[in-house]
């Protein structure tokens, strides 16, 4: 009861916030478009369409070696692919009956992943000028990620011996390329809505602090930032932490696992799409969050 009555708080206050600044509100959209059409749509489009259309043209077989090869063969979509590539790939893998409701559950948590190019190119060149950083979070990321993914399929293995593996008939689907443009345009829109949707949430949000407390702490503006929004959250940590090296480069790591709210409800509606519960990749992204950091101070630090 309670969390509805949060939900329904939050709501109207955030319709009062639009109203009150329409003006800001008006500058957060477009920024929001900006960011969508120049940074992610050009890339984002053509990778999640080439991405189905290798999973289609790759059908899985009733195996134990091929199970292992999907499971892997996800994993490495996502992780290539970064947000929400894994969750669009699991739901379709789950629509077309080649894993279970259990195993696309599970999966969802683990195949969640940034992209390569924005660790390395964004937050590596952009804002640190070192790709250090980079690739020792990828490396740690992908290295943890990977073991669990081992010990989900050896779970499974071992719960499901013996079961096989269907594949979606061809007669569904009989043109794969048609088919990967179909399944891919939902999932950029839903990309597009969130970004535009945040950013301009974002940038009310700011300004309306800023306003009623002009005096806030800076760190107490970073948490907002990075709770709504990853890429802000990066670049005021960058700006506010400059100096302190070990500091910036937790925060970085912390920002990368935890992700923010922009991302989240891209995986929720994807992943409600085939009825995907949220409870393990909630609870595993808790797991992220303690864990990679930590690790990666204990490591690299």
């Amino acid at each position: 009861m309670l969390i509805p009555l949060l939900y329904l708080l939050i709501c109207i206050t955030l319709i009062c916030l639009l109203l009150f600044f329409p003006g800001i509100a008006h500058q957060g959209t477009d920024l929001g478009v900006e960011l969508f059409m120049e940074a992610l749509f050009p890339y984002l489009l053509p990778y999640l369409i080439l991405t189905q259309w290798f999973i289609r043209l790759t059908p899985n077989k009733s195996s134990s070696s091929s199970r292992f090869k999907l499971y892997f063969k996800t994993y490495g979509i996502s992780a290539l692919g970064g947000f929400p590539t894994g969750a669009a790939t699991i739901t379709y893998l789950k629509k077309s009956n080649q894993i279970s409701l259990k195993e696309a559950n599970i999966l969802l948590s683990i195949c969640h992943s940034p992209s390569p190019l924005f660790v390395l190119g964004f937050v590596g060149n952009d804002l640190l000028n070192d790709k250090t950083f980079s690739w020792q979070f990828l490396i740690l990321y992908h290295i943890v990620s990977l073991l669990l993914l081992t010990g989900i399929f050896f779970y499974f293995r071992r719960e499901d011996k013996g079961k096989p593996i269907t594949t979606e008939s061809a007669a569904k689907h009989t043109n794969p390329f048609t088919s990967s443009v179909k399944d891919s345009i939902p999932t950029v829109m839903v990309v597009g809505a969130t970004i535009i949707f945040f950013t301009t949430i974002y940038t009310v949000v700011m300004h309306s602090v800023k306003s009623l407390v002009p005096d806030i702490h800076n760190n107490v503006m970073l948490l907002i930032a990075a709770m709504l929004e990853m890429t802000n959250g990066l670049r005021i940590g960058q700006e506010l932490f400059a100096d302190h090296h070990a500091l910036l480069w937790v925060l970085m790591a912390t920002f990368l696992t935890s992700q923010g709210l922009s991302i989240h409800m891209q995986v929720a509606v994807i992943a409600k799409s085939e009825q995907l519960s949220l409870k393990p990749y909630i609870l595993m992204r808790i797991l992220y969050v303690i864990s990679i950091p930590a690790l990666f101070y204990l490591l690299f630090l």
